[in-house]
């Protein structure tokens, strides 16, 4: 298996499957249907492997399903693999780049060169490791994943259950191919009574501090929210630079107020989220003139364990507002200096300042509108996505055309929420069954640990975005209905099937692939865990559930 597994890696990662460019994608479910297809199980059995094209893509992206049914009686209980096939760009790898899918080439460059990282050459001379792009997150992983099945495909008679394995695209941004995915894991469900007991991510796992000893197993997933500030001020001439409400300079405060704070991260149970972290930041002047920004925008990466979205909102807002006061305390100690050392006379500039959610303008805007409010934001919405826009510009363009029918004139600050939006989930101990599952995953991971003398920790959340967000949601309703509302269009922007996932309602473990340095130049994977210790763990769950 060792060998099939790490074969299987090196063609795998020869596809370049990057996230929304052309062909890749869809190249590579084609090759992993085709490595299904020339089992003899599912050329006995054809009806259970399938690819499923994802709805109106131009790119042509699909899911790839291959479902093993146990054949020693008629059992229901069902375990899913799931992982993703796509990977990120290659700009980073420099010189290195035309090596970027070709593992052995990539390697024999690295060592023939004289500008690599220590730290990265200490490991590749120990031939213990694989390169190149997608090698560890996650192709390796889909990789053991495909061998496995078709071991174990050879013995259904053994199989007290069944596994059923999906390997889905667009994991890097959207996560639209496990989102459709849902579909068919339901439509499964009732066709053969299947009972998913829960799902196992093979998403890569690596070193959390310098000389962690540790692998890590995870039993839940962390959630991830997009929250977006509109900052409206007030625009003026340069030479007039202390009568206005500057907005480039009060998105650069709230920058400094939530970027990597970490009074803002999510603890669960002892274990804390990474902080807030800004994505992008812009104002929105069009052109170069002399007049101060009278408009920008920032979003930020926001991960969740167990906060509801009242209580993030409320410390969002609460930002928002220092932010604002801090800009006005900032223009009339400024402007008080400027005063004195040109000897005139000081007189404080005071402005009414807001914070609204989008909710709140949105209402505020629909108390008066002459005419359907709802259907003139959906044609807008309709249009730009039709155009391309980035489905982070449109609901920003939609707080822009509410902000005047609301006759806003003031400083203000709207806050609001844009794709994607990642469920967090977790095995809780609160709940009887999942505590159950969890005592039953922590007795496999103990006696492993102690047969292969490998030092595991379970942690609760998995740390970087995964599809496993959306096999079990633990918001509750109040939080999901929520955020909603205060995402502008989000059915049409990002229409999340809450209801299915909350019927699937699948735990969400990750395994997981081990190397270091995903979405790096660097990205490195550990083949003697991978392909040596990795498979023997995944076989003794199934041998102890199914």
């Amino acid at each position: 298996m060792y060998n099939e597994m790490e074969t299987l890696t090196k063609q795998l990662v020869s596809i370049s499957s990057v996230n929304s460019e052309p062909e890749g994608e869809a190249k590579i479910a084609e090759f992993i249907y085709g490595y299904f297809k020339n089992l003899p199980y599912f050329q006995e059995h054809p009806e259970y492997l399938c690819t499923i094209p994802l709805k109106n893509d131009p790119l042509q992206r699909k899911n790839v399903f291959a479902l093993l049914r146990g054949t020693a009686g008629d059992y229901k209980d069902t375990i899913l693999f799931h992982g993703h096939i796509d990977t990120v760009g290659v700009e980073d790898f420099g010189h290195f780049k035309e090596y970027a899918f070709d593992c052995d080439k990539l390697l024999d460059a690295m060592l023939a060169s004289n500008d690599i990282p220590e730290v990265l050459r200490k490991d590749i001379e120990t031939g213990d490791y694989l390169v190149g792009r997608g090698s560890c997150d996650m192709k390796s992983g889909d990789a053991v994943f495909m061998v496995l099945i078709k071991y174990l495909s050879q013995n259904p008679d053994k199989l007290k259950g069944n596994i059923l394995v999906s390997f889905n695209p667009v994991e890097e941004n959207q996560h639209t191919g496990i989102i459709e995915g849902l579909d068919h894991l339901l439509a499964l469900q009732k066709k053969y009574g299947l009972q998913y007991k829960f799902a196992i991510n093979n998403d890569y796992t690596c070193p959390l501090y310098e000389g962690d000893p540790h692998q890590y197993i995870y039993t839940g997933t962390v959630g991830k929210l997009l929250p977006c500030f509109y900052i409206y001020g007030k625009e003026t001439h340069v030479g007039q630079c202390f009568e206005g409400f500057d907005a480039a300079n009060t998105a650069a405060e709230l920058v400094r107020l939530i970027n990597l704070n970490h009074e803002s991260c999510d603890g669960y149970h002892e274990e804390y989220t990474l902080p807030p972290s800004v994505l992008y930041m812009k104002d929105l002047k069009d052109f170069y003139n002399v007049q101060t920004a009278q408009s920008a925008y920032v979003y930020f990466n926001y991960f969740v364990h167990n906060k509801s979205m009242d209580t993030i909102m409320t410390e969002l807002k609460a930002y928002a507002r220092t932010a604002l006061e801090h800009m006005m305390t900032r223009i009339n100690s400024q402007y008080k200096e400027f005063c004195r050392i040109n000897h005139q006379e000081y007189q404080p500039y005071s402005y009414p300042c807001a914070v609204l959610s989008y909710d709140e303008l949105y209402q505020r805007v629909k108390e008066t509108y002459k005419g359907d409010l709802d259907g003139f934001l959906s044609e807008k919405t309709a249009r730009e996505l039709s155009e391309g826009v980035d489905k982070r510009e449109i609901p920003l363009h939609l707080v822009e055309t509410l902000l005047p029918l609301a006759q806003i004139t003031t400083p203000t600050i709207v806050l609001f929420f844009s794709a994607p939006y990642c469920p967090h989930n977790t095995l809780k101990a609160e709940i009887p069954e999942e505590k159950e599952l969890y005592d039953r995953i922590a007795d496999i991971v103990h006696n492993f640990s102690e047969e292969e003398q490998l030092p595991y920790k379970i942690l609760q959340f998995f740390p970087s975005l995964s599809d496993s967000s959306y096999l079990k949601i633990d918001d509750d309703a109040a939080s999901v209905d929520l955020l909603i509302r205060n995402f502008p269009d989000m059915n049409a922007l990002y229409p999340l099937p809450v209801d299915k996932i909350q019927e699937l309602n699948i735990p969400a473990l990750n395994y997981g692939c081990y190397g270091k340095d995903a979405h790096k130049w660097t990205e490195r994977l550990y083949k003697p865990y991978t392909f040596g210790v990795l498979p023997k763990l995944i076989l003794k769950t199934i041998d102890n559930f199914l």
